[in-house]
Formats: C-alpha cells, sequence, structure tokens
C-alpha cells in the first residue's frame, strides 16, 4: 500500500514538474541589442545627438532632420512638420523625453540597405516576427517586479527581464492626470505570470522609434513615427 502511495505521488510530482517546465518554455524575451557601437560613424553622431537632446538643443536637433523625415502615417513629413507635431520651442514638449529613451535603448542596422540605414530602439526589429505587435509588448528593463496589486508595497510574485506579455488594459490603472497614459498595466507574461508592473517598465514594439540614414556622408534622422 506504501509502495502504491510513494509511487503515486512520484507520479504526481513528475507531473507537476513537467508543467513547470513547459510553462517555463513559453517564457520568450527580447534582450537589448546596440548595433550601433560597431559602426565609429553612427556612434559619434549618436553621442553627440544624446547630449543634445539632454540639452534639449532645438536646433541642433532639427539640423539632423532629413528634410523629408516621416512623422506619422497620415501626414506629409517634413521638418516644420516636425516642428508643429512636438512643439519643439515649448518648454513643455514631449520630444526629448521620449526621442531619448529611443536613442539610449540600442538598435539595429538593415543590412539589405548596406548598413546605412540604423533604427532605434533595439524593441523594434528584435520583436519576434511571429508575434502579432498590437498584441504584445515588451518589459522594457531589468529585474522588474511583478506584483500582487499595483502598489509598491505589494507581494513581488515574480522579477522579469525583457519578456514577452500581454497586457489587460481593462484591469489596468489609469493615470487621472494624462489621458491615455497608466500608471500600473495588468499583464501576463507567456509563461503564464500574472500580476502588475509599473507601466514605464512596458513598450510597445511599434512605440516610438528612429531611424537614421547616411546621405552624402552625413547621418540624418529620416523617420520619427509609432504606430504601423
Amino acid at each position: 500500500m506504501k509502495r502504491k502511495l510513494i509511487g503515486g505521488f512520484l507520479l504526481s510530482f513528475a507531473i507537476l514538474l513537467a508543467s513547470i517546465n513547459v510553462s517555463a518554455q513559453k517564457e520568450r524575451q527580447v534582450f537589448p541589442v546596440d548595433e550601433g557601437k560597431k559602426n565609429a560613424s553612427f556612434e559619434s553622431f549618436r553621442e553627440k545627438l544624446i547630449e543634445a537632446v539632454k540639452k534639449r538643443d532645438a536646433k541642433y536637433v532639427v539640423g539632423i532632420l532629413d528634410p523629408a523625415i516621416l512623422n506619422s502615417f497620415g501626414g506629409d513629413g517634413g521638418i516644420e512638420e516636425f516642428k508643429e507635431m512636438w512643439k519643439i520651442d515649448s518648454p513643455a514638449s514631449e520630444l526629448w523625453d521620449e526621442l531619448l529613451i529611443v536613442l539610449t535603448n540600442g538598435g539595429s542596422f538593415f543590412k539589405e540597405e548596406k548598413n546605412n540605414l540604423f533604427c532605434a530602439p533595439y524593441s523594434f526589429k528584435q520583436f519576434p516576427k511571429d508575434l502579432d505587435a498590437f498584441e504584445y509588448q515588451l518589459i522594457f528593463d531589468n529585474n522588474v517586479n511583478l506584483r500582487a496589486r499595483p502598489d509598491l508595497k505589494a507581494e513581488t510574485v515574480a522579477r522579469l527581464s525583457y519578456n514577452v506579455v500581454k497586457v489587460d488594459y481593462e484591469n489596468s490603472v489609469a493615470d487621472k492626470n494624462k489621458e491615455g497614459e497608466y500608471l500600473w498595466l495588468k499583464i501576463e507574461t507567456l509563461g503564464g505570470k500574472k500580476g502588475f508592473v509599473s507601466a514605464k517598465f512596458v513598450r510597445s514594439p511599434i512605440d516610438y522609434r528612429a531611424c537614421f540614414e547616411k546621405k552624402n556622408g552625413k547621418w540624418k534622422m529620416t523617420t520619427f513615427v509609432a504606430g504601423d
């Protein structure tokens, strides 16, 4: 009788371990990649641009824009449209924070363009092609706390690093001071881990990205868009 009980227990335990392993195998991560460092001219250009963005140097940023820069998928494009869209001369312009995030989170060259086209951040090109970019998002940092409730004092149920996740907006916590934005997002990883994370650590692969092309020996920002 004891042998049967022990055997049954071991079998149940083995099944449990197998289910845990299967769940773990479902987790997918998109780790940061930065190919910009491989190209000396681009790296020098990017470093100067980052410094200009930190200083909110509108003149410098306008100077590196391509005359036909793509600003959206519905507009005419161009520098004047960019300036108007981002209210670049306003102290309240959201350009600086958004562009700094993009520029400081890696990116990739497009080999088909002979490495003369670079897009950032890394999440734009590296996101798995078999996943719907409108349905899945990314944990955009390392060791992010997944909490049981939308509260900094809530229990940490897991720590996530660059995981692919689904967001449940209906049960997330909206920012009452900023329309369309959130303080906490309720998420689920592909491996089934559920909880809340601070919204600043989650990013869509089709959120704002910038692309740069080398034209006549100079790097220019040719695209700064969100969506698809």
